[in-house]
């Protein structure tokens, strides 16, 4: 999704007032906080930084899901806010992934392959099921734009997790996982960063 996407602000009152989308929301948050629950100890389990980043990312996701169903309905400069802090939450999930990557790269052994095949895919399914939910609201203002791009890197995320874990198996070296951790890294920089910029210019304009 291209960060330079016209975004139609009107459309965020009609969102908030369709009990459909406040459903979507709510439902998005469950999901995303009991995945966090499997992936984290599936994550520990296996060894694998890739299981343990989205493991964090859920936990963000169902914060952001929650913010975003505190601040629906209010006004545009409170939403710019909610969305400043989910994108920053966003830069700082993909600069932690990184770092964790790296300390990997120096430490860690290569994660054990079938549980990270198995979770990635209850993971990617959880995820395509939220993603089509949200699919009709992907646009409006920075919140609402905030909530799209964390499922649509969510699922990009579990598919590359998938693929890991069948790098891992047919290689037996721990390179799939750290490149996937790197990859899910740069999505969340680069989402963080069009939401903050997004969040920014609503805030110059209220």
């Amino acid at each position: 999704m291209s960060a330079h996407c016209n975004h139609h602000h009107a459309d965020a009152p009609t969102a908030a007032a369709n009990p459909r989308y406040r459903r979507v929301l709510w439902w998005a948050l469950i999901v995303n906080a009991a995945m966090f629950a499997i992936e984290i100890a599936a994550g520990v389990q296996s060894g694998s930084v890739s299981l343990l980043a989205d493991a964090i990312d859920f936990l963000g996701d169902a914060a952001n899901y929650a913010v975003s169903l505190l601040v629906l309905g209010m006004a545009l400069a409170w939403r710019a806010r909610a969305a400043m802090l989910k994108g920053a939450s966003m830069l700082l999930f993909g600069l932690f992934v990184a770092g964790r990557a790296v300390w990997a790269f120096a430490y860690g052994t290569p994660p054990e392959a079938i549980t990270m095949g198995l979770v990635g895919l209850l993971a990617l399914a959880a995820n395509v099921g939220v993603a089509v939910a949200l699919y009709a609201w992907r646009e409006g203002d920075a919140n609402m734009r905030s909530v799209w791009l964390c499922t649509r890197n969510d699922a990009l995320g579990n598919l590359a997790v998938m693929a890991a874990a069948l790098g891992v198996f047919g290689t037996g070296s721990a390179w799939p996982d750290l490149a996937v951790a790197a990859i899910m890294a740069g999505l969340a920089i680069t989402a963080g960063v069009t939401v903050l910029r997004e969040a920014r210019r609503e805030l110059a304009g209220v």
